[in-house]
């Protein structure tokens, strides 16, 4: 097991380390009236790093179909994100979360995975059901990292608090994280070339097949997404990429108009800039939005 990913409320900052992490948990509500307030930012810093992205909510007693309103209403989730129950408080009975779990499923099931985090006493003394939605995420402090000591099949593992809550996931990879957590469908074969494209990257040549409504050397984000919400997460881990390569590129070429500028005074650099890019532009595909789902 190599996915490895932590877990943050309003006590963590919003710009928490995200070296060596594949996804990050946020809390994003309690009860029916309390909202992390940091919880936008520190989602979006997951993002921002590529890392599969969840939201928990945290069990308290009373109305559980109530509760589960507010918390997929109030969370920054998007189409892909795992959605949690926090079993902690001893108020709220194993029915309680049973139901709150069965009233997430009916709101957003389709598409999100929605599960449990608790302790192991919680799961070994307080559970009669074994209902934990679609995974378990089971704390169990002081016993080596995916050793939770449950026969039960779980997928997340806390392991420590210290400095942070951290977990491990039995998945094989990120992506293979990211592919259960998006439910990612079967592609048509264009459609996987296309996505294969966009994860090179921006440098496509205009000879790639044109699809319908695009012009020459465009392709559509719609469809490379349009199949499965996992792939909006490897676009968007990859345009960090590409903008990382935009950017050298930009200073790489500055660099070069004013070493040719150097050799002859009469060289308006930033001229020479722009017939540069220009000339780059020509050859690379641009990613345009698929307005027909605006």
């Amino acid at each position: 097991m190599t996915v490895r990913g932590i877990d943050v409320s309003s006590y963590q900052p919003t710009t928490y380390s995200t070296k060596g992490l594949d996804f990050v948990f946020v809390k994003a509500t309690e009860g029916t009236s309390y909202t992390n307030p940091k919880m936008r930012a520190q989602a979006q810093r997951a993002r921002a790093a590529g890392l599969v992205t969840g939201f928990y909510h945290f069990l308290r007693p009373g109305d559980m179909k109530a509760q589960a309103a507010y918390f997929v209403e109030q969370a920054a989730s998007v189409e892909g994100d795992p959605l949690w129950a926090d079993w902690e408080d001893p108020r709220v009975s194993c029915a309680d979360k049973d139901q709150f779990i069965a009233e997430v499923k009916k709101l957003r099931g389709e598409t999100h995975r929605v599960g449990l985090y608790c302790n192991v006493d919680y799961w070994r003394r307080r559970d009669t059901t074994s209902q934990a939605g679609d995974a378990l995420w089971i704390a169990h402090y002081g016993v080596s990292a995916g050793q939770p000591g449950v026969q039960a099949k779980w997928l997340f593992h806390q392991y420590t608090d210290r400095p942070i809550d951290t977990n491990i996931g039995q998945f094989a990879d990120r992506a293979a994280l990211r592919a259960w957590a998006g439910g990612a469908q079967h592609q048509e074969e264009d459609e996987m070339k296309l996505d294969d494209a966009v994860k090179l990257g921006a440098w496509v040549p205009k000879t790639f097949p044109k699809q319908k409504g695009l012009q020459d050397g465009e392709i559509s984000v719609r469809t490379a997404l349009g199949s499965g919400y996992a792939y909006a997460h490897l676009a968007a881990d990859n345009s960090t990429k590409i903008l990382a390569k935009l950017d050298a590129q930009a200073a790489a070429v500055t660099e070069l108009a004013k070493a040719l500028a150097s050799r002859d005074a009469a060289v308006d650099v930033d001229a020479l800039v722009a017939r540069i890019e220009a000339a780059i532009e020509s050859v690379t595909v641009r990613l345009v939005p698929d307005r027909d789902d605006a």
